[in-house]
């Protein structure tokens, strides 16, 4: 009886933290923001609440965990009464590694992704693989794609874990994944069909109230 009311409050926080998180986005617009659809942006994501209006970020994007996006700089405002503010474009398709800070004026171009860690002081250009602290180019994206494409001829495959994945199905990720590496097959299939682990933007929200 006590696991079957925490399985009832576990999904019962799981919808409100959805919630809440749409809400989010749809605040974000309503301040200028503009936020395109199919989006990852993840709560831990910290946007720049008096700026928001200074950033934009295309369809498709995808962010890791605990993010930063700055449009202002504000270190030299108590000396000089002033802050430098910047608009902040991230193009779509644009994959966000966890913990990256985004600098005031960035622009990122479309299909780029940056890795974990990285501190973007400087625009990036489209189809690239970049990271560091500042970021640099490290490749370009289709050098990446096709290193990894080679990569999935030969090695071992499994399904991706959704929202239907059993025990059973977990424990055999878990046992293969213990002899070798391998590739999580289907994860943007399962997206676009509504059953990845990942919530993402619709195009438009209804109104509702706040």
């Amino acid at each position: 009886m006590l696991y079957w009311i925490l399985d009832k409050l576990s999904a019962l926080k799981s919808k409100i933290e959805r919630k809440r998180l749409e809400h989010r986005w749809y605040k974000l617009r309503q301040r200028g923001m503009h936020l395109g659809l199919d989006v990852w942006l993840p709560a831990s994501t910290w946007i720049d609440p008096d700026y928001c209006f200074l950033i934009s970020i295309g369809d498709h994007c995808g962010f890791g965990e605990e993010c930063l996006i700055l449009a202002h700089d504000a270190q030299m405002d108590e000396f000089l009464d002033a802050a430098r503010i910047g608009q902040v474009t991230i193009h779509e398709s644009c994959h966000i590694g966890a913990r990256t800070v985004i600098l005031p004026g960035v622009v990122i171009g479309p299909k780029t992704i940056v890795g974990a860690n990285s501190v973007v002081t400087r625009s990036l250009p489209p189809n690239t693989v970049c990271a560091g602290n500042p970021a640099n180019v490290l490749c370009s994206l289709e050098d990446y794609l096709s290193k990894h494409r080679s990569r999935i001829a030969v090695a071992t495959k499994v399904a991706c874990v959704t929202s239907d994945t059993t025990f059973q199905e977990r424990r055999h990720i878990a046992e293969t994944v213990k002899k070798e590496m391998a590739y999580a097959v289907g994860g943007r299939t399962a997206e676009l069909k509504g059953k990845g682990g990942t919530p993402r933007t619709p195009p438009l929200f209804k109104e509702h109230s706040a």
